[in-house]
């Protein structure tokens, strides 16, 4: 068994305990990066919210896509001027905006306004992030539009078995950002966003 059909087999297992739309062979085929349909055509512009979180003593941020108010996709990776993306504290909203490239493949870039009301757009935010986080992160999209109820979706990624203590840490943190947007939340406990974890 492949580490794509473990977590595709995981997934499916924790969507059946909480009535997730989502087979096993779907969330393979999420993995595999097919092409399914989608319930409603992604915008080439999204609204999203910016989450900040500590993994193993690193800043990180999350780039929550909102469709609806709902999220819809999240982007995940270092808050870091060299190898990731340096914001300003007061950016807490923004736009994620998918473009295509002159050979056919898309990229995401983030796009924010500055105190004066200029923007400022960053450009390719899958290359600036580590690539086995930003395929769990695509993952954790692929199950969000689908409509799986964002409880589940926590629950789900909470259920994740990864080997990799800093992957752990970073999936805690997606759990937190996530949680943000759950309705009536009694249970889920909320949590400064420069916590550690």
């Amino acid at each position: 068994m492949t580490t794509q059909q473990s977590i595709a087999t995981q997934l499916a297992e924790a969507g059946k305990k909480k009535q997730a739309p989502l087979t096993e062979d779907e969330c393979l085929e999420i993995l595999m990066d097919n092409e399914l349909p989608m319930v409603e055509a992604r915008p080439q512009v999204l609204e999203c919210d910016v989450v900040r979180f500590q993994n193993n003593k690193e800043k990180w941020v999350a780039f929550v896509g909102l469709m609806n108010g709902k999220p819809y996709e999240i982007f995940t990776g270092l808050m870091d001027d060299d190898e990731g993306i340096l914001l300003p504290k007061r950016i807490t909203k923004g736009r994620i905006i998918k473009q295509k490239n002159a050979d056919g493949t898309h990229r995401y870039d983030f796009q924010f306004e500055n105190k004066r009301g200029y923007k400022t757009t960053v450009e390719g935010l899958s290359g600036k992030f580590n690539k086995e986080y930003w395929n769990y992160a695509k993952l954790i999209s692929g199950v969000l539009r689908y409509h799986m109820p964002l409880e589940s979706v926590v629950h789900l990624v909470s259920t994740l078995s990864l080997d990799d203590e800093s992957i752990n840490t970073w999936k805690v943190g997606v759990e937190r950002a996530l949680k943000k947007y759950i309705q009536n939340g009694a249970d889920m406990p909320e949590y400064d966003e420069e916590e550690e974890i």
